[in-house]
């Protein structure tokens, strides 16, 4: 329980109770061997979830994307959706009821070392809890162009995989990620996605992103903008963009789970209008009243 946190985390914080393969641990007693395929090979899969009391927004998405890669990978992972929500809500209930950053890793079990040419039947299947340090809604941050082009995903689509040392490599030319977002290229040039995030922007009314054929990870609430987008009749499309096509810009924002749908004011040279663009307040808007929705429907 909250009073109970007398253990410390390896980054110094108070430690959390976590759930690994169906019993509840703290998180100082977690173990994995170094013969698991996710530290050999970087063989795992990760979600990260956002909770309002308790709830998580948009779980079917976030399991369909893990079980796509899951399957294509033949890890299989016996625990069902349902308990999986249920773990989620366990610990939101065992760390004190507050709301925070879920992260749930599938890594694929132990085997010998070498490529197993078989399927994965014992996972080591993780949540832990981090909690939520957020700005005020509508913070606004500066997007700053990366040296470190996107690297092309492994599969036909990007998988939320453990091999992240891409994103690693662009978060190091940054100072901080909580003022700034970076945005990747591909090695062709066109723009991709941010280092934690999806990239959107708005010209003379049309919403724009790139298409998910330029190896971009299919981000849940990238899926659930979209979907805000056709019932706001606001005009968009998906496709293959330059970063010079961003400065006749008016808007532009970023999205993830945790963090929603955050304003750029900056990107380069270019200046936005930020948490004052109108796109951004609809969709805002609409955003926060999906949230209220489930949160009233699972009362």
């Amino acid at each position: 329980m909250a009073g109970e946190r007398d253990g410390r985390t390896g980054n110094g914080s108070a430690a959390l109770i976590c759930w690994m393969n169906g019993e509840l641990k703290q998180s100082d007693e977690l173990r994995i061997s170094p013969f698991d395929h996710g530290f050999l090979y970087g063989l795992g899969f990760f979600e990260t979830f956002r909770t309002y009391n308790g709830t998580i927004f948009l779980f079917d998405l976030h399991m369909q994307r893990l079980r796509t890669a899951l399957a294509e990978y033949r890890i299989n992972m016996s625990y069902t959706d349902s308990e999986i929500k249920q773990a989620v809500y366990l610990l939101y209930v065992q760390n004190g009821c507050e709301d925070g950053y879920f992260r749930l890793n599938v890594s694929a079990g132990v085997h010998d070392i070498g490529l197993a040419p078989m399927d994965y039947e014992k996972p080591n299947v993780l949540i832990f809890q981090k909690p939520l340090v957020l700005p005020p809604a509508h913070t606004e941050k500066d997007g700053v162009w990366l040296q470190t082009k996107r690297s092309e995903p492994e599969s036909s689509q990007r998988h939320k995989s453990h091999q992240y040392a891409n994103n690693v490599k662009g978060r190091l030319e940054l100072s901080s990620l909580q003022k700034l977002e970076g945005l990747f290229v591909t090695k062709e040039g066109f723009v991709a996605e941010g280092i934690t995030s999806n990239i959107f922007w708005v010209k003379q009314g049309v919403l724009y992103t790139p298409s998910l054929e330029t190896g971009i990870l299919p981000g849940t609430t990238r899926a659930f903008v979209l979907e805000l987008v056709d019932e706001l009749g606001i005009a968009s499309e998906e496709g293959f963009f330059l970063p010079q096509e961003l400065d006749s810009a008016e808007e532009m924002f970023v999205t993830n789970a945790i963090q929603e749908i955050v304003p750029i004011r900056s990107a380069g040279s270019n200046e936005y209008l930020g948490n004052r663009g109108p796109v951004y307040q609809r969709l805002h808007t609409s955003y926060q009243q999906a949230v209220n929705r489930m949160k009233v429907s699972d009362q």
